[in-house]
């Protein structure tokens, strides 16, 4: 296999996924979004892409070379997906605490 297709395996996997969560997350406001709200919203899907990328590459970088080929994709995969969520996560708490949530 490619060694950047390798590297980036579990990002480009679970991309659709992280579209589709990216979608739910974008649409969940109740009120049309401002211009700010919306680079908020933007950012936050950027920071959480990047965030799962960079997941990946530790996983990658720091699994266990006994425990064979396939693990270092797993762990892997488990760090982005998590990391991803983390951030979606940190980003709808905000989102709901700001100050457009009192209006």
């Amino acid at each position: 296999m490619n060694p950047v297709v390798a590297l980036n395996l579990s990002l480009i996997l679970l991309l659709p996924w992280y579209l589709v969560l990216g979608i739910v997350y974008w649409r969940t406001r109740r009120k049309p979004a401002t211009p700010a709200q919306r680079l908020f919203d933007l950012s936050a899907l950027v920071v959480a892409v990047i965030a799962a990328a960079l997941g990946g590459y530790w996983g990658m970088a720091n699994a266990d070379p006994h425990a064979g080929a396939i693990w270092k994709q797993v762990l892997a995969s488990l760090l982005g997906y998590g990391l991803f969520l983390a951030v979606l996560a940190l980003a709808f708490v905000c989102r709901r605490r700001g100050p457009s949530a009192a209006s």
